[in-house]
């Protein structure tokens, strides 16, 4: 598995959905939520299937080979744009 990209976020917390979004880990919420049902999400290395779960810094999502990292803004996030 590639390196996790670190992806800053404006508040304390943020539900898993919308980090799957803000990532790029999925292109859509609907696409999100069938990841989530067919457990092919992990959070910090375990299966999680709620949308709602509240990520903090330094969760570790991951989606098949792809990885992201949930940072407080401390860290400038690893997207090229």
């Amino acid at each position: 598995m590639a390196d996790p990209v670190h992806v800053a976020i404006e508040d304390e917390s943020i539900k898993l959905g919308q980090f799957l979004k803000l990532a790029n880990l999925v292109e859509s919420g609907s696409e999100a939520k069938h990841l989530l049902a067919a457990g092919q999400v992990k959070v910090n290395g375990a299966a999680e299937t709620r949308r709602g779960r509240q990520l903090v810094n330094g969760d570790l999502v991951s989606v098949a080979a792809q990885s992201a990292r949930v940072s407080d803004g401390s860290t400038p996030d690893d997207f090229p744009w």
